[in-house]
């Protein structure tokens, strides 16, 4: 590594650690319509819940802990500081492999797959500008591609000239624009998601792909509130979530019980942990920014020739069409998966590292 990267550990203050639970326990909460569960937003008695426990039986520093168990660093690339993991495989010839996570995601997300991964590869995990400790951004344009600029120049920064990408969310576009950008370095591109939108006859497809198909027109034509209020008004929005933890809760808790399969136990510990990197680094806004400035873009870009490997989980948001895929991708691998959800290394950790090894034992060359 070079001089510009420097070791980072969390120590989030202990005066942030007092605010949050004093502003816990003067929480003012609304009322709620009863009987009507989880159909008008999250519910009043299982956020309650969650938020006793966060004020009087959840350790941050527990869990802090955990996340300075491997080794963290700092760099600033085009004016940002980027936070990131970064855990070297002890085989010295193993192929660096850069994770991408996307949103209301973290760089928590992959701390289970970490050690699996290692086995293989060199792992590297950025936070995605005005995520987390990358956060918050401080000028405008921190879209997936300048994000992907970035993230070719960490790459090199860390000496690596050869490498696989793998990301889900705002990952799977991020990862897709490194290689676009470094068709020379990135040997293989990994995604657990993969809108594909129909250009021209439909006709030929499956009944499959064409249930699929109708999913994503759907979701294209009526995005979700949050996506809509992310992308077009996120200044707004940070105001309650930078000032309520309580709203920053409700905020991703939801998503995190929509997104995901029902059979899926996220870890209450592992939900309040990333809820909680938001609210300590304030970056509620600047991570809903990534939506605004995809919207203010819409770039289109070349997609690499790079080998792609595609996992399908059922509880995804939207599930891609092969057909339409292979039109637009080299696909070298694709595998639909019998269980899990959006957050496949959170959910499914085994599953997606068996599914990441294959891929890139495939086309590593």
């Amino acid at each position: 590594m070079t001089g510009d990267v420097r070791p980072f550990r969390s120590a989030v203050p202990l005066a942030d650690l007092d605010d949050l639970r004093n502003r816990l326990a003067a929480t003012r909460w609304p009322d709620e319509l009863p009987g009507v569960g989880w159909a008008y937003g999250v519910p009043l008695e299982y956020l309650r819940e969650l938020v006793a426990y966060w004020q009087d039986g959840y350790s941050w520093r527990d869990n802090e802990a955990r996340l300075n168990s491997f080794p963290q660093f700092t760099t600033e690339i085009d004016g940002q500081r980027i936070h990131f993991l970064h855990v070297r495989s002890a085989q010295p010839d193993a192929l660096p492999l850069l994770l991408t996570h996307g949103w209301p995601g973290s760089v928590l997300e992959f701390l289970d797959v970490i050690g699996p991964l290692t086995e293989s590869f060199h792992v590297v995990i950025p936070a995605i500008p005005g995520f987390g400790f990358s956060g918050p951004t401080s000028s405008t344009g921190w879209g997936p591609h300048r994000v992907a600029g970035a993230w070719t120049q960490l790459m090199a920064r860390l000496g690596y000239e050869r490498y696989g990408v793998q990301g889900g969310d705002w990952g799977s576009i991020i990862s897709r624009v490194v290689a676009a950008l470094e068709p020379e370095r990135v040997v293989g591109v990994h995604l657990n998601f993969l809108p594909t939108v129909p250009r021209g006859d439909s006709a030929e497809l499956s009944d499959e792909d064409q249930a699929r198909i109708a999913a994503m027109s759907k979701y294209l034509a009526a995005p979700a509130g949050y996506m809509r209020q992310q992308a077009t008004r996120p200044q707004t929005l940070s105001y309650a979530l930078t000032d309520s933890p309580v709203g920053q809760l409700a905020w991703i808790a939801e998503k995190f019980r929509e997104w995901t399969d029902p059979a899926s136990k996220i870890d209450t510990d592992w939900l309040l942990t990333n809820v909680s990197l938001y609210w300590f680094t304030a970056t509620a806004g600047s991570s809903a920014r990534i939506y605004y400035e995809f919207e203010a873009s819409r770039r289109r870009f070349a997609d690499s020739p790079a080998p792609m490997g595609v996992a399908v989980f059922p509880y995804e948001l939207v599930k891609p069409a092969r057909t339409l895929a292979e039109r637009e991708h080299t696909i070298a691998q694709w595998t639909e998966h019998d269980r899990g959800g959006h957050f496949a290394a959170l959910e499914v950790p085994e599953l997606f590292v068996r599914d990441v090894r294959e891929f890139f034992e495939k086309v590593r060359g």
